[in-house]
């Protein structure tokens, strides 16, 4: 079995747990009170800001062959990702320019960071999250809510193409061949961090 598949099979408890928690289930139900979100949108914004630099420093390191897969990965989460995130923060009334990390930010974006300083630990300790977001917006995009911000949300994340990026980061990690060891701990230990991360810090 290839790594990737075998992380998935990790990963799948890690993500029913998502599943279940308030914040997916009141994103949803399109029921998920404004300030919760808003609470939300700040903190994933700051962890986006360190995922592009996440990929940069993997860009650095990877083969001629995958830099362009990379790049590419950088140039979609800055202008798509985010760019929803802009989007959103006005609807909300987000402060992205003003926000601070809460805790399960500042764990999360150092754990990759670190981890990103070894090209093949560092695909695996951030495939979490694009699996894990394609595979949430893939489920939740089966009974989508009827709430429009949230709807696009959920769109964003259900797209095929979202789909691709993270496909490229399988095929990457399986040609990577990291330790299978070191591959699993890290991978669990960045699903553990994505289920903690909807723990949003408290609305002030």
């Amino acid at each position: 079995m290839e790594i990737s598949r075998e992380l998935h099979a990790i990963g799948r408890p890690l993500l029913d747990a998502q599943l279940t928690h308030p914040t997916v289930r009141g994103i949803a139900a399109g029921d998920l009170p404004d300030p919760v979100f808003r609470s939300w949108l700040e903190q994933d914004y700051l962890f986006l800001l360190d995922y592009v630099r996440v990929f940069s420093r993997l860009a650095w390191q990877a083969p001629d062959g995958h830099l362009g897969d990379l790049v590419d990965l950088a140039h979609a989460t800055w202008h798509d990702e985010l760019d929803l995130h802009r989007s959103l923060s006005a609807e909300f009334g987000a402060d992205l320019a003003g926000a601070v990390k809460g805790p399960a930010c500042a764990a999360y974006t150092a754990f990759l960071l670190r981890s990103a300083a070894d090209y093949a630990e560092g695909l695996a300790a951030l495939y979490p999250c694009m699996w894990g977001y394609s595979t949430l917006g893939r489920i939740l995009a089966e009974n989508p809510p009827a709430e429009p911000r949230y709807r696009a949300w959920v769109e964003t994340y259900a797209d095929p193409g979202f789909a691709a990026l993270a496909e490229r980061i399988a095929v990457m990690i399986d040609e990577a061949r990291p330790d299978p060891a070191r591959a699993r701990a890290l991978f669990t230990e960045g699903m553990r961090h994505e289920l903690a991360f909807w723990d949003v810090p408290p609305v002030l």
